[in-house]
């Protein structure tokens, strides 16, 4: 059997050296892939995803029952706005969209979603015992699915804090020796640090900043009282 040519063996060994629990250095479609497959993963085994589809399915059942029924609109445009915030972060979970938006903090912006979601939800359930004085059965089983989705938004607040933990400890992780012993990417290693130095100077430049400001505030307060006790001793003579 011929041997690989040269240039062919190099690639070959390049993916093999790449960490499978990060994204390493890949690029084009192989990131995606990978960005695809790691995002459904943490997506489905965290269980972010069942508590999103749960809360999907118990407010579309509230929205036909209150269909049923007579129901203030304000009901239904506060249901519908639940559901397109979910369905938009499930379809950026699951094309791992959000990988590529790194602007954006993703778990804090999740936790703050899940937060208006459960107080719309529980201002929507308030909002809806009180706007009618009997309550039909259909309406009844609506404002109780909206609780059940709002219970739901506190569950997957929950799994975002944990979420949000794990990132950190998986940050630490990067430099860590694989199974077989292997070291991580070089230049992995070479991007982390120079985030580390670039976070070190910043610090720097802030104390030195808060350094300066102090001194400032000093020197400002002594003109004051030098000002301060030449007027005193002009009164004096």
């Amino acid at each position: 059997m011929a041997a690989p040519p040269p240039g062919q063996e190099d690639a070959q060994k390049y993916k093999s050296l790449q960490p499978k629990d990060d994204v390493g250095t890949r690029k084009g479609f192989r990131r995606y892939r990978w960005e695809f497959k790691d995002s459904n993963k943490e997506f489905w085994v965290n269980g972010h995803a069942e508590v999103k589809l749960l809360t999907v399915a118990c407010i579309i059942a509230g929205l036909q029952l209150f269909e049923t029924v007579a129901t203030h609109p304000i009901l239904i445009l506060l249901l519908t706005m639940e559901l397109s915030f979910i369905a938009f972060f499930v379809f950026l979970n699951s094309f791992a969209i959000n990988r590529y938006m790194t602007f954006v903090y993703w778990p804090i912006t999740e936790i703050f979603n899940d937060l208006f979601a459960f107080g719309f939800l529980v201002g929507g359930i308030v909002f809806a015992m009180r706007a009618r004085r009997t309550l039909p059965m259909a309406y009844l089983a609506a404002v109780v699915l909206m609780g059940v989705a709002a219970f739901f938004a506190i569950v997957d607040l929950c799994l975002q804090r944990r979420h949000l933990k794990a990132k950190k400890l998986r940050k630490l992780a990067l430099l860590a020796p694989d199974k077989e012993g292997r070291m991580p990417d070089p230049k992995l290693q070479a991007m982390l640090e120079a985030a580390k130095e670039e976070e070190e100077r910043l610090q720097k430049e802030k104390e030195q900043k808060e350094k300066e400001e102090k001194e400032r505030q000093k020197k400002q307060k002594a003109k004051k009282e030098k000002k301060k006790a030449k007027k005193e001793k002009k009164k004096k003579k």
